[in-house]
């Protein structure tokens, strides 16, 4: 394991500091301790059933390492920040509250109509070839369950029609009788003006107060999402207030659990958009991906610790496969809408994409396919896992092929922890995949291996060469269990030619958490003609806009929101950094443009220049200089104000770097493992990564084993621990 060192300091008889780090991924649950200058970190299955449970499982299993109780710990314990992936879940599972939808008279179809593409949100391109059988999500609010309210604001704020409060209360008890338990309100550009929303919200309320045991969530569209578009609003309104309720009662079981062993503090919940804020600060939407997002900030960290600014951060878990660049040292955030199961919201969200690939994903042959073998997307997770576990499991996976193949230990799985078994690994893809195929058992297992690793290649180049990226200006970073198994497979086939490892790849996730700031948005909607239209048929003057004080109440109304949350988390909003990003476009453009803002207010014109100087920069880094038109004239239509606290964190230690051979003692001894570039299986060295040094370089082929993960060397390939002890790839 890397030592790593945490950038505070210990003096005198100081109390030693710690922060724990948690993400509950679909089969395992990771842990990450930070203690003092010690870094320790373990994982355990997770508990779909009751979360809580593998979350303190893995909890009491990583503190071990520290050699003291868990209640001690908890007492010098600052920080719990905490990820998870139980957001999708719960939207594949449907497991959500029957909820009714409250919008403005005569949009009623608005959710259920979605915009003209909405049928391929969500879709891999494989399926999207298949028109005929394209279909919308199932919705998640039927139409029923649908009503127009009485009332209008305009574009500007206006009141345009008051809101009808009787109307209100009878379409209430109509969602009532139909069985609603949960309430979303979105109403037409309440994101210039909330006073509707906010008045229908309170009605339920006093109808339905929280002291009784019918009181009824309230979700309403401009706390959660308060920009334009009103279809990707009410879309991010409504997923929240569906997960809402579950994410919170999960959260509150996790809470019990820390309280009752010790802990006193509030937990912090990682946010996709690639910070962190306490539970009471955070919506059920922040939470969405969590995981992949602490990862991609872990890779942004360590890279520019090391020196690699173009990162792909590839996590291979045990369910999925997560892929998310850092660019030029900055991770990559969404410019258009993400995409959340099979619909579009509006949210300031990290650039990750997932596909079912992972050690629990399941291979079949579909013989109604021509015997066609598939790979995932569905995972047989911890429980009952795969057929080596063990426990149940009777369908092949890539783990059951990996351990076919030798890759995987068997006896020292999880550590030693788990034993697997190889016969039945080597029984499940003889009877479901060999013999359909009529194939050798190992040819069927590297088949899998094979497919798995195309699969995840593709990932990478849609996210490279089809996005106009080099890939090979870039390097990949394995994460997860099972990315430094696969990564030789999946990264040289994409044209990326340089790979890193970690000690702690099996739990980067939770690492990335534990360098992540308070981090908060706060946006608004609000159009300001930056800059006016010029040189079309002779009209338009070209001029600046110089009505700064319109542009610095929006901020300064964001600002008062920000300061008042960070005061509320006990922090002095002094201590806090404060910067802008605008959402802008030339005129005439449909698609907004996202930048970040050099000046937080403006003065004079200078600033106004400044301003679309480093718009126009962003817009021709991003399209090219053809593609700017500054004779339309340009418009700011959000401002999206970030808040940041920055916490203290660890830096990896640097070693001496010593002779490129491996010691002894790092040598574990022999084993077959199969190796299609030779021909079948074949005698393959085998190494302890914890014994390795800076500077030993190992040629493939080789298996370096880890207590959590193991490294697959494939002949011609080289492997280098550096001074961070970071294992190089080439």
């Amino acid at each position: 394991m890397a030592e790593l060192q945490s950038t505070k300091e210990k003096t005198g008889n100081q109390k030693v500091r710690a922060s724990i780090n948690v993400d509950i991924g679909g089969t395992f649950t990771d842990c990450l301790i930070t203690y003092g200058d010690q870094i320790v970190f373990g994982k355990a299955p997770t508990t779909t059933y009751d979360l809580s449970r593998g979350f303190m499982q893995a909890l009491r299993e990583t503190v071990v390492s520290l050699g003291m109780s868990l209640e001690e710990l908890l007492e010098s314990t600052e920080m719990v920040r905490y990820s998870t992936t139980l957001a999708v879940n719960r939207l594949i599972e449907r497991k959500g509250p029957r909820l009714g939808l409250f919008t403005t008279e005569g949009w009623e179809d608005t959710l259920p109509a979605g915009r003209g593409g909405s049928w391929g949100d969500g879709i891999a391109i494989s399926e999207m070839r298949r028109l005929p059988r394209m279909k919308k999500p199932e919705p998640i609010i039927p139409r029923h369950m649908i009503v127009g309210i009485k009332e209008r604001i305009d574009y500007k704020g206006d009141i345009v029609r008051p809101l009808d409060e009787e109307d209100v209360l009878e379409k209430l008890r109509y969602l009532v009788n139909q069985g609603a338990q949960g309430f979303v309100v979105c109403l037409i550009n309440s994101y210039t003006n909330p006073i509707h929303e906010q008045k229908i919200r309170d009605l339920i309320k006093r109808q339905y107060p929280e002291s009784y045991l019918g009181s009824m969530i309230v979700v309403i569209s401009s706390d959660v999402s308060p920009r334009w578009r009103e279809y990707p609003r009410m879309v991010a309104t409504m997923l929240c207030a569906y997960l809402q309720r579950s994410m919170a009662d999960e959260i509150k079981g996790m809470s019990d659990e820390l309280r009752t062993s010790g802990y006193k503090r509030a937990m912090m919940m990682v946010h996709n958009s690639g910070g962190m804020a306490e539970v009471f600060r955070t919506t059920a939407l922040n939470t969405f991906n969590g995981g992949p997002s602490a990862g991609i900030i872990g890779a942004a960290y360590v890279g520019k610790q090391q020196g690699f600014p173009n990162i792909i951060a590839t996590d291979m878990g045990g369910t999925s496969f997560d892929v998310g660049l850092v660019v030029n040292g900055s991770p990559s955030y969404y410019q258009y809408h993400p995409v959340i199961d099979r619909w579009a919201v509006e949210l300031t969200m990290l650039e990750s994409k997932s596909i079912g690939a992972g050690g629990g994903s399941i291979a079949s042959v579909d013989r109604l396919m021509g015997n066609k073998l598939s790979i995932g997307p569905r995972s047989a997770g911890s429980m009952p896992g795969p057929a080596c576990y063990d426990l149940g499991g009777t369908e092949p996976t890539v783990t059951d092929a990996d351990v076919v193949l030798g890759y995987v230990n068997p006896d020292y799985f999880h550590g030693g922890k788990m034993k697997l078994d190889k016969e039945k690994a080597v029984n499940v893809i003889r009877r479901r995949i060999a013999r359909p195929l009529q194939i050798e058992v190992e040819e069927a297992a590297w088949l899998i291996k094979k497919i798995v690793d195309g699969n995840m290649a593709g990932e990478l180049f849609k996210e490279t060469i089809l996005k106009g990226r080099d890939p090979k200006e870039f390097v990949v970073f394995a994460l997860g269990g099972a990315g430094p198994t696969h990564c030789c497979g999946y990264t040289f086939e994409a044209g990326v030619p340089k790979i890193l490892t970690f000690p702690a790849s099996p739990v980067f996730c939770a690492l990335g958490s534990a360098v992540m700031d308070v981090i908060q948005y706060y946006e608004a909607t609000r159009y300001i003609l930056l800059k006016q239209p010029s040189g079309i048929g002779g009209a338009g003057t070209g001029q600046y806009f110089t009505d700064y004080e319109a542009f610095n109440a929006v901020v300064e109304s964001l600002q008062k929101r920000a300061v008042r949350d960070l005061e509320g988390q006990g922090i002095n909003p002094e201590s806090a950094v404060f910067s802008l990003e605008l959402e802008m476009r030339y005129g005439g453009q449909l698609n907004m443009t996202r930048i970040s803002s050099p000046r937080l207010y403006i003065h004079n014109e200078e600033d106004v220049h400044a301003v679309y100087e480093q718009f126009e920069r962003e817009f021709i880094a991003a399209y090219s200089a053809l593609s700017v038109f500054p004779e339309g004239g340009v418009d700011i239509s959000s401002f999206i104000l970030r808040s940041t606290f920055i916490t203290p964190t660890f830096e990896m230690s640097r070693y001496p770097v010593k002779s490129d051979k491996v010691s002894s003692n790092a040598i574990k001894g022999k084993r077959e493992v199969y190796w299609q570039e030779l021909s079948g299986f074949n005698p393959t060295d085998t190494y302890e990564l914890n014994l390795l040094e800076a500077g030993n370089k190992i040629e493939g082929p080789a298996i370096i084993e880890a207590s959590d993960t193991n490294i697959v060397l494939p002949p011609g390939r080289t492997f280098t621990i550096n001074e961070y002890m970071s294992g190089i790839i080439v």
